[in-house]
């Protein structure tokens, strides 16, 4: 793992988050800012997203980059997020340049929390994307219930790894799934194998109550309308198309760490962002990049699920380290 062991460990990527809880409302946003640009991708799996300049990310368009992605509740409504950070990113001159001003490409997907606060009017707006860009930092990223995890079944949750050549590869996600993260054959996380360094500090329940076959970091039933967003980060030097592939790699990577995922009810959806420049790669280093940013977005699920705490909660002796 990373330094802090969160997406931030990437050299030049930046999380804030824009959290709103109580008063009828339990929603946020979180915004992954690369203010400089960075070449940008996209997977989208799910039978209901909600994203926003997708088509923009397919390779071979005018444009490669992105100068932030944007991950929100909300549902449709919390797309307007985006305006926001782009706001926050024209006023200082960050974007592609048109003529004497700039647009800045903010790709955005959402997860579905409305209500859950108990108004249902209550969701993102373009103010909670502009607060998140501006506290933006490279420092750990918070985790649990904050910005896009304040309302999500699960929460949010974020990891990284180092790789033998020397980069580093970073995911952040919003963890609102259909399906379940925890064996109900073993109430442990189905990505616990993945786990790096004992980061998750787990020990085997002595005995195991089913958790259940629905969404939730404890396994509680599920709801209607759900997802899984997530954001990778490396400082590789892929171009789109390997982005691309980086991200399709760790979007199919989720079915290890939930069951089921990519359901007619989720919207899940996965972007990549390379924060190098575009530079000559073997075969064999991307077969790894791409295994291991699949394991990243995996560990990240897990921590979401940890630092939600209803796990935690439901199986106290199993947390040791928490």
């Amino acid at each position: 793992a990373g330094a802090s062991n969160t997406i931030t460990d990437v050299p030049g990527v930046q999380v804030g988050h824009e959290t709103r809880s109580g008063d009828g409302w339990q929603t946020g946003t979180t915004v992954v800012l690369v203010p400089q640009g960075a070449t940008a991708a996209v997977d989208v799996q799910g039978g209901a997203p909600g994203t926003r300049e997708t088509d923009l990310l397919e390779p071979g368009g005018l444009v490669t980059q992105a100068h932030a992605i944007v991950l929100s509740g909300g549902s449709a409504y919390g797309l307007a997020t985006a305006d926001g950070v782009m706001r926050w990113l024209e006023e200082r001159g960050h974007g592609f340049p048109v003529g004497e001003g700039v647009v800045p490409i903010v790709p955005a997907a959402i997860l579905f929390d409305l209500g859950r606060g108990g108004d249902f009017a209550k969701r993102p707006d373009a103010e909670f994307g502009y607060r998140a860009a501006d506290a933006a930092t490279d420092g750990p990223v918070a985790m649990g219930r904050v910005g896009a995890g304040t309302g999500a079944r699960v929460g949010l949750g974020s990891a990284s790894t180092t790789l033998p050549g020397g980069w580093t590869i970073g995911a952040v996600v919003g963890a609102n799934p259909a399906g379940s993260p925890i064996d109900p054959t073993t109430c442990l996380p189905y990505g616990l194998f993945l786990e790096v360094d004992d980061e998750f500090g787990l020990t085997p329940p002595e005995q195991c109550p089913s958790a259940g076959e629905g969404g939730g970091a404890s396994g509680a039933a599920r709801e209607t309308f759900n997802t899984t967003i997530a954001v990778l980060a490396t400082d590789a030097p892929l171009d789109q198309t390997q982005a691309r592939r980086m991200a399709q790699v760790a979007n199919s990577g989720l079915a290890r760490s939930i069951r089921p995922v990519h359901n007619l009810q989720d919207g899940d959806a996965v972007f990549a962002i390379a924060t190098s420049a575009p530079d000559a790669l073997s075969t064999a280093d991307l077969q790894t990049i791409y295994a291991a940013a699949a394991d990243v977005l995996g560990r990240a699920i897990v921590h979401a699920v940890l630092a939600e705490g209803s796990y935690c909660e439901r199986y106290p002796g199993v947390c040791r380290e928490r």
